[in-house]
């Protein structure tokens, strides 16, 4: 045996297309939703900020932002979740547990696309550019506190919600008690959203040691839900009052109370896949808000 040269084969150097990919899949480039969720009550703070028309410079700002934002967020949350998402069926693949992705890397995308976000603050007043270093240090925070609590919902929905008073800081220059109420509905609405997020990973959550809402609330998860749902209809009708809206907005939370009974519906049995459904439902929901506002605004003029 002392003659024969075992020769192991490098593997081939890492293209940068192939880097880029793996990194876009790190943010969830294809899965929008986590956008989406973020955007929503950020759209309904600057309609609400602006009586309606809003500067679109801020507007530009804004959708940008929380874009980068949420995908900063993705990559920092990857990263303290390494040493756990390879024991969980629906996170087992994704580019730090499968090894196509370095830790150090998935630190350096966070970095990156926050200091990208930062530059974009810039664009505004100098209290907002202040309130900016609170919502990279809550994006930063969320991750590692399902180790601590059973209400990282709750962080991540200050996280979430912060674009609220930021925005109306963008365009008023302070935060009124409107955009105060917006942002209390916000962090409910995270509550709900990500409780029914988590009601998919319970199983694999309880084995692993995670913490969450859904492990709180246990065989509650539906009544907390369901008053939670309650309660964040309540703070909207309320912020709508304080903006002295008028029926077309109160008819899109009609609606939007149609869309909570649906969810209400999806995770009767909690089945993962339903509560996962439930989850992306919130997003339609948003938009309901989004446009009974948007409209509510064009008919009062």
């Amino acid at each position: 045996m002392s003659g024969i040269e075992v020769k192991l084969e490098t593997p081939p150097p890492v293209t940068w297309r192939t880097r880029l990919v793996r990194y876009l899949d790190l943010v969830r480039a294809d899965r929008p939703i986590g956008i989406l969720l973020l955007l929503w009550p950020a759209l309904w703070a600057l309609w609400v900020a602006g009586n309606g028309n809003p500067p679109w410079g801020v507007v530009l700002v804004f959708l940008l932002g929380t874009a980068v934002m949420r995908s900063a967020g993705c990559a920092i949350n990857d990263y303290a979740d390494r040493g756990f998402d390879g024991h969980v069926a629906r996170t087992c693949r994704r580019p730090i547990a499968s090894g196509r992705v370095s830790p150090r890397e998935a630190l350096g995308v966070f970095v990156a696309l926050s200091l990208v976000a930062f530059c974009l603050v810039l664009f505004l007043n100098w209290q907002t550019v202040l309130m900016s270093v609170v919502a990279i240090a809550l994006a930063a925070v969320y991750p590692f506190t399902k180790r601590v609590t059973y209400w990282p919902q709750a962080v991540l929905g200050l996280a979430f919600g912060w674009a609220v008073p930021m925005a109306f800081t963008a365009i008023q220059g302070d935060v009124p008690p409107v955009g105060w109420v917006l942002f209390a509905a916000t962090v409910v609405w995270a509550l709900i959203y990500d409780t029914e997020y988590a009601m998919v990973d319970r199983d694999d959550d309880l084995k692993i040691g995670l913490r969450s809402t859904a492990i709180r609330f246990g065989t509650r998860d539906r009544l907390a839900i369901g008053l939670l749902q309650v309660a964040m209809l309540g703070l909207l009708a309320t912020a709508g009052w304080l903006a002295d809206r008028g029926a077309v907005y109160y008819a899109g939370l009609g609606v939007g109370a149609l869309l909570f009974a649906r969810q209400q519906w999806m995770i009767r049995d909690r089945e993962p896949a339903k509560c996962f459904r439930a989850f992306l439902d919130n997003n339609q929901f948003g938009m309901a808000v989004f446009l009974a506002l948007l409209i509510d605004y064009l008919v009062s003029r």
